[in-house]
């Protein structure tokens, strides 16, 4: 399963946010380079807390 391109789907249907997507980061089923790409903001170790997308 490619979770890169699933998180960035439903990233972009806006069924995730960025604390959705940082979550996939912790499970290690995406790099926080990946993060980045997917939500245009850089990766901190804390959890977004803000609904941006």
């Amino acid at each position: 399963m490619n979770w890169f391109e699933k998180v960035k789907r439903y990233y972009n249907w806006g069924c995730y946010n960025n604390g959705d997507t940082w979550d996939f980061v912790s499970y290690k089923k995406i790099t926080t380079e990946q993060y980045k790409e997917i939500t245009s903001v850089d990766y901190s170790e804390e959890r977004p807390t803000t609904v941006t997308q």
